[in-house]
């Protein structure tokens, strides 16, 4: 039998105990017993069923050599970093989905694992329960990946869905989504995208072995959306869903997570609804491989955590890691995207503001008085902005912006 311990008792770590305690799935399938030894959490739980294990001290955990499995599921980098390399150099092995400690620290974490004979996994980090990971380590190790492009995020997913189908504003999809459970009560890094740009980052530093510092990644967030843009959006024949999406051409990387509008029917993310995310890895042999299941939620990532601890307990432990050197990563301003325009203003008057950039574009009523729609043919960034630049200064009012989603 193993002993482990759980390091942080909130939504995930109460859902990984949960799981734990009911272990009989591990000895039926694995021939394997673990036991949960000590939880920590600053916070007490009188009359939880996780009482009789609750300590407040860390050492209890980091200094107690019969605990060989760690599962850290504080979040944040701080003190989860310290405590994750004590436990790595100390032999012990750390399971996570703390996506924003393995996006920062990923590189030296996983080096001090594999000095110690221990492991760093991260199953649970990107896509909640789908074994993203995973493919990335097997099914793909022969293989080249070209791109990487997905749902990245539950909750966003959610709030888009709610308030396409129900018309609701962006605040009240919030509001529902934290009353679920799908967001937290500061959900600034879901709805911002710097969550989906982490795991992004996660993603791309596997593919190309170095690491992908996810603050280089351009990330827009869904807050500034409101109706009238899904009204635009469906007349266009489209959705707008959170895109995070890297693109891999002779070491270099091109990413973005933004929203993106994406037309129905062209591409099977149109179709991704609620809390689920769907990834797609593009490959030298394999071309595109989905991977589809729910992106957010108590159990499914405390089912990709207790996935991880399986394979320890099975011996199955290859060797993971990516260097220390940084991705090199394309300029922002070198993408090239077409664009939907939402404005108030007559497609005349925008047609003459444009001065020349609009030739042959798109307009459409997007049913909203006053307003015109139009997109662009694809533009480089800085085109685009010499363009809302021009519009901007002939009196037009620029009511949102959002690009095409589109294959290459």
């Amino acid at each position: 039998m193993r002993n482990a311990a759980i390091m942080g008792y909130g939504v995930v770590g109460s859902g990984v105990f949960e799981l734990l305690r009911d272990s009989d799935v591990l000895v039926k399938k694995l021939g394997r017993h673990i036991s949960v030894k000590k939880v920590l959490d600053l916070r007490s739980f009188p009359g939880d069923i996780v009482e009789p294990f609750l300590t407040h001290e860390p050492d209890e955990i980091l200094n107690d050599d019969s605990i060989t499995i760690v599962v850290e599921t504080m979040g944040g980098l701080n003190p989860a970093y310290e405590y994750t390399k004590q436990a790595l150099s100390s032999g012990k092995h750390v399971i996570t989905s703390n996506k924003e400690l393995v996006s920062v620290h990923g590189s030296e974490l996983l080096s001090i694992a594999n000095e110690n004979n221990s492991r760093y996994l991260f199953e649970a980090s990107v896509g909640g329960g789908i074994p993203i990971i995973r493919a990335l380590k097997h099914t793909l190790l022969s293989e080249e990946v070209s791109q990487i492009t997905g749902i990245l995020n539950g909750t966003t997913n959610y709030i888009l869905t709610q308030m396409y189908s129900l018309g609701l504003s962006f605040a009240d999809t919030l509001r529902q989504a934290q009353e679920l459970g799908f967001a937290e009560r500061e959900p600034s890094s879901d709805i911002e995208g710097f969550d989906a740009s982490r795991k992004l980052a996660i993603l791309l530093s596997l593919c190309v072995n170095k690491q992908v510092n996810y603050s280089r990644i351009p990330t827009e967030g869904i807050s500034q959306l409101t109706y009238a843009d899904f009204i635009c959006a469906s007349k266009y024949g489209s959705v707008i869903k959170l895109i995070g999406r890297g693109d891999i051409k002779d070491g270099v990387i091109e990413a973005i997570v933004a929203p993106f509008l994406v037309q129905s029917g062209a591409s099977i993310l149109a179709e991704v609804g609620d809390v689920y995310n769907a990834i797609t890895i593009t490959s030298s042999m394999s071309d595109d491989n989905t991977f589809y299941g729910k992106g957010a939620g108590k159990l499914p990532t405390a089912g990709a955590i207790v996935g991880d601890i399986a394979d320890i307990l099975t011996g199955n432990l290859e060797t993971v890691e990516w260097g220390a050197d940084e991705a090199e990563m394309a300029e922002p301003t070198d993408a090239i995207y077409s664009w939907m325009v939402r404005a108030t203003a007559t497609k005349e008057k925008i047609h003459a503001a444009a001065r020349g950039l609009l030739d042959d574009s798109y307009f459409f009523e997007p049913g909203i008085e006053n307003q015109t729609s139009f997109v662009t043919l694809p533009l480089k960034h800085g085109d685009f902005l010499s363009l809302l630049t021009n519009l901007r200064s002939e009196g037009v009012t620029i009511e949102n912006t959002l690009r095409i989603f589109a294959d290459r």
